[in-house]
């Protein structure tokens, strides 16, 4: 009788460790710690890390993958991780406050708080979207590149934010464009 129930419960212990699933997905029971891993994973600007991070959020993959090379070749550096909170029950809301050169460009003493709207469903991100506190002189520099410089941005920015082949390309001519935008408002005054 001892090695029936011996036998039983090695059974369940090793049925319990099989994994079916990405090996590399998060399985943390967390919805706040899955939301901070990705956030991680995102600026560690390592691509790996953070498609493993969105393997269950393949809608969100190609946006993703191309802000977080925008974001290295724009030198964002996290100032600040706010605490991520619950907005329901799968939402998750990370904010993120960063220094990058495109508020240099224009030379605002500004840093921007982006956000990351984390939908997390059965321990894994089924999606990601990002929100952003950039001000209004920003878009009106992008409007203002769009029609004065659009030649600028052509080439390098097609697809962009729809996984796009050249983000850092893309952002080094935005920036481009946003100090030319600059200098030209300068010259009005």
């Amino acid at each position: 009788m001892k090695l029936d129930r011996f036998a039983f419960i090695l059974v369940l212990l090793i049925s319990g460790c099989t994994n079916k699933t990405n090996p590399d997905a998060p399985t943390l029971d967390n919805k706040i710690a899955i939301a901070n891993q990705f956030i991680d994973a995102f600026y560690s600007f390592n691509d790996d890390s953070l498609r493993s991070s969105l393997w269950n959020a393949k809608d969100s993959q190609p946006n993703l993958m191309y802000y977080q090379k925008w974001a290295e070749c724009g030198n964002y550096k996290v100032l600040e991780r706010f605490p991520c909170r619950e907005k329901n029950d799968s939402l998750v809301v990370c904010p993120v406050l960063v220094k990058d050169d495109l508020m240099s460009a224009l030379e605002l003493d500004l840093n921007v708080t982006d956000t990351f709207h984390i939908t997390v469903k059965d321990k894994r991100i089924r999606s990601v979207f990002t929100s952003s506190n950039d001000p209004d002189i920003y878009y009106e520099a992008k409007e203002w590149i769009n029609k004065n410089r659009s030649e600028l941005i052509k080439d390098p920015c097609q697809d962009a934010w729809a996984g796009g082949p050249t983000p850092c390309e893309c952002i080094k001519a935005v920036i481009q464009g946003l100090v030319e935008f600059k200098s030209s408002t300068q010259q009005e005054e």
